[in-house]
């Protein structure tokens, strides 16, 4: 592109009448001209009336001085100094509504919708043109201010390259160069729209900029919505009316029945309201005291982390606990109740972990998780999950950091060593996990957030008495492996544990978020399958919540493994579940349960096992059979279903989990 040289001129003053009949005589042409160059992303209505308001506000106080400046080469580029004014007045204005609104940038008038015209109940746009119309009003919605500005000048006015960046220039475009760049890409896309269906070239274009679709003075109405206008006028007269009362009961008497009766003033005013959101009342237990106490469980571990003594993050972690706002991320594990804390809360952490401050709180009821990005204020998130009666297993280890699919643990302060255990690899010796001076672990595999089950790694912590295992299932609190049967679970860090394990840990996807304090496994019955192909073993799951309530019992079948294959690659097969059952638990160690077994021929057979204690199986349903102990193999067909109940010993008669 190539700029014609121009030399100056000089312009006169101009009258505020002068501007006045260049206005009034040209109205149409400015307002077009303000409708082109407003962002589409106004919608139609918004730019109809937008671009009458510039125009209209075009007009200058008082005199304006006379200015040098270039004067045009071109004999067609001059135009009359109070249209060239008024013009200038509202492509500077027009340019200004496109900006967006900053929040350190002082808004400018033109940014917000016009106060006058206004128009109630209606909603105006142009006519609508045709495909050429509407292909043109595309290509320019795509452009920037100046841009749209550039290809107006040129296309509309029919000004030259030289004049249009005097123009755009003096309407304070930083860069016109750029911007008539922008208008020769339209000019290219238009020509070669015009040589593909044999039209003209540029010309085309402006002509088209002169159609009714961009003539916001000839325009259409239509009504506006009317469901949302109905809506609106009632939730006006609602909120009228809920004026009306609370000013009529703030102005009862001090002494008399108010809203909240005899109540005192909202909690902030209340002494122990206060005390509970008073970062210097935190309760800090001394580092050694756990060494002589008789008991260990939260409320004797230590204050520890390098922000502890922070107050004003102890503040804010206490404020968005007891006033969480409606940008906090909470969550919180099944019946636990999300309130503010009924007293000073103990301290358990406070520091910085992948990026965030981190506060754990503990009240006698609730670990309370407070998370804070180090840079920016967005993002704060809370975490509730229910602790109490909590042991010394039950309270080794906590969450305190996750990032991406990594998990770090703060460990107990009697817990002397930390390691990670794979449940898919009951062979793999576990490997050391290193831990600070405040107990935090280093980074580990989570399969809390897993899609998948490839692994399943757990947190092997040992205290001297002996080693336990946590699995992390997306909470605080971690929950506890066990192994064995109801009366005597062991901790599942055994060999026969671990095997076993292997090919029922998968289930435990099915309680992720569920509050669980414990998870039991039990194998309760071996089963030799039919066509001698091996022993099958039945395995029970139960899984204890912290609250007490919403346990959960799987019973789980699990042929013998082929040769070669790794136990993690024949998970067992959940055959029944029960929610709040009392079967294989402490209550009710009984189990019973049955399965539709395919063997390696091809023959189907119903399975059915119970514990030690079932005297008798028998099948009804679509399969009958009976069998004497507590083991049964009957033939079926395929898709068969049946009912599998039991007697015991004592001739009770028990049903298998469904």
């Amino acid at each position: 592109m190539s700029i014609q040289d121009v030399a100056p001129s000089s312009i006169g003053p101009i009258d505020v009448e002068q501007a006045e009949a260049a206005l009034v005589e040209r109205y149409p042409r400015l307002v077009r001209i303000a409708y082109l160059v407003l962002p589409p992303a106004l919608g139609r209505n918004r730019r109809v009336l937008t671009a009458h308001a510039l125009v209209q506000r075009a007009l200058p106080r008082r005199r304006v001085p006379g200015a040098a400046v270039p004067g045009p080469r071109r004999p067609e580029d001059a135009v009359d100094p109070g249209y060239a004014y008024v013009r200038g007045e509202v492509l500077r204005q027009a340019l200004v509504a496109g900006l967006p609104l900053r929040r350190r940038a002082l808004p400018r008038r033109a940014q917000f919708p016009p106060l006058l015209p206004q128009v109630w109940g209606l909603r105006l746009f142009p006519r609508v043109g045709g495909a050429d119309e509407l292909a043109l009003d595309q290509l320019l919605s795509a452009l920037s201010g100046p841009g749209r500005a550039a290809y107006v000048l040129r296309g509309l006015e029919r000004q030259g390259d030289a004049e249009v960046l005097r123009v755009l220039a003096a309407a304070g475009v930083t860069d016109p160069a750029a911007a008539l760049a922008e208008a020769d890409g339209v000019d290219a896309a238009v020509a070669g729209e015009a040589e593909a269906t044999g039209a003209g070239d540029r010309a085309g274009g402006a002509a088209l900029l002169e159609s009714p679709e961009f003539d916001p003075c000839s325009l259409q109405a239509r009504p506006t919505d009317l469901m949302r206008r109905r809506q609106h006028g009632r939730a006006a007269l609602v909120a009228a009316a809920a004026l009306v009362v609370c000013g009529t009961l703030l102005g009862l008497p001090g002494d008399g029945w108010g809203r909240n009766g005899a109540a005192a003033p909202s909690y902030a005013r209340n002494p122990a309201a206060e005390a509970a959101l008073d970062p210097g009342q935190v309760k800090r237990v001394p580092a050694a005291l756990w060494e002589g106490s008789t008991r260990r469980d939260f409320s004797v571990w230590p204050a520890r982390g390098a922000l502890a003594g922070d107050r004003a993050l102890l503040r804010r972690a206490l404020a968005v606990w007891a006033r969480p706002s409606g940008t906090v991320r909470s969550a919180a594990t099944p019946g636990t109740p999300v309130g503010p804390p009924m007293g000073p809360p103990q301290l358990l952490f406070a520091g910085v972990l992948d990026g965030v401050r981190v506060v754990l709180f503990h009240d006698g009821l609730r670990v309370v998780r407070y998370a804070e990005p180090v840079e920016g204020t967005a993002g704060a998130a809370l975490d509730f999950a229910r602790t109490d009666a909590a042991d010394a297993v039950g309270a080794a280890a906590l969450v305190v950091s996750r990032a991406a699919d990594d998990v770090r643990y703060l460990t107990a302060p009697w817990v002397r060593e930390t390691a990670v255990r794979d449940l898919l690899m009951p062979a793999q010796e576990p490997w050391p996990l290193a831990r600070d001076a405040s107990g935090v672990t280093e980074p580990m595999p989570s399969p809390a957030r897993a899609r998948g089950c490839v692994r399943w790694n757990t947190l092997q912590v040992g205290d001297g008495s002996g080693r336990r295992l946590l699995t992390d299932l997306g909470e605080v609190a971690p929950a506890r492996l066990l192994w064995g049967p109801p009366a005597a679970p062991v901790d599942a860090t055994g060999a026969e544990a671990r095997r076993e394990w292997a090919r029922t840990a998968c289930a435990l996807a099915a309680v992720r978020g569920h509050g669980v304090r414990s998870v039991q496994a039990w194998r309760f019955a071996r089963q030799p399958l039919p066509e001698g192909t091996g022993r099958a073993s039945w395995v029970c799951t139960r899984v204890e919540t912290w609250r007490g309530t919403g346990s959960r019992v799987l019973a789980q079948f699990a042929p013998p493994l082929p040769a070669g294959t790794k136990p993690s690659g024949a998970p067992a097969v959940t055959v029944a579940r029960s929610d709040g059952s009392p079967a294989c638990g402490v209550r009710d160690p009984r189990v019973l349960a049955g399965v539709l077994w395919r063997a390696p021929s091809g023959a189907w057979h119903v399975l059915a096992a119970g514990t030690e204690d079932v005297a008798s199986l028998d099948l009804s349903g679509g399969v009958r059979g009976h069998a004497e102990g507590h083991l049964l193999a009957v033939p079926a067909a395929r898709g068969s279903r049946a009912e599998v109940t039991g007697t015991l010993r004592d001739g009770t008669r028990v049903t298998a989990l469904r």
